[in-house]
């Protein structure tokens, strides 16, 4: 599903030049749940881009769902994006003077889907994360956890093959928290393939296997023999 092979990234800032990722090679497969880590500056986020299609690897090869990120156009490289990825970020990126059905629909509108269509996978989605009775609060009116289990309907609304989450737990309280990881495993048992990117050890225990890296360079590659286990819901 997910293949980088030597993948170098590498940024020139005035006389200066960075090498984010150097030569990293990592397959996630169908279903699999991983969680990247890594202390400030180690290159995760800069892979989070990569896998994400928000940017391109400056040597080396990434392939999502058999498809070369390298020989699509702009254009392109933005449809697979909006198909195949759903993103959840630590800021939640709601709008505010709209509806949370009406933030969940949003990726269908780009995607050309009709407003019926869309209201219906937008309902189906806020059931899914336990919303459905707040489609038509606005993010300002309901909790912190509420507006991330909104983030991630509006993730799953186009059935992207990968969930993308970044720090998704980062501005939320530790019981908050653990109800989000606790969506996404239940995500996960669902079917659905999660890379996590954290910087925290205790989130990175959900995940089936743990990938950490160390200026630019993956440090190990571990499976999560006994993954951390929650229950419950907000």
């Amino acid at each position: 599903m997910i293949q980088l092979q030597d993948v170098s990234k590498i940024y020139q800032m005035g006389q200066v030049t960075v090498e984010a990722l150097k030569g990293v090679s990592v397959t996630v497969e169908k279903g699999d749940f991983v969680a990247i880590m890594g202390p400030s500056g180690s290159g995760k986020s800069t892979m989070m881009n990569i896998i994400g299609c928000l940017d391109r690897p400056s040597k080396g090869m990434y392939k999502i769902n058999g498809t070369n990120v390298e020989k699509l156009s702009d254009n392109q490289l933005a449809e697979l994006r909006n198909k195949e990825i759903g993103f959840v970020f630590q800021q939640f990126h709601l709008l505010p003077r709209i509806s949370l059905a009406q933030n969940v629909e949003l990726p269908l509108i780009y995607a050309g889907v009709s407003s019926k269509e869309r209201h219906h996978r937008a309902q189906e989605a806020l059931e899914l994360v336990g919303l459905s009775d707040r489609a038509h609060h606005k993010s300002n009116e309901i909790s912190g956890g509420q507006r991330q289990r909104a983030a991630i309907a509006r993730a799953l609304i186009n059935k992207p093959s990968i969930i993308l989450a970044d720090e998704p737990t980062g501005n939320l309280d530790t019981k908050t928290g653990e109800m989000i990881m606790s969506l996404l495993i239940d995500l996960n048992n669902l079917g659905n393939t999660i890379v996590l990117v954290t910087h925290d050890p205790e989130i990175a225990a959900y995940a089936k296997r743990v990938v950490r890296l160390r200026d630019g360079l993956i440090n190990s590659d571990e499976v999560n023999p006994v993954p951390r286990v929650v229950g419950g819901g907000e």
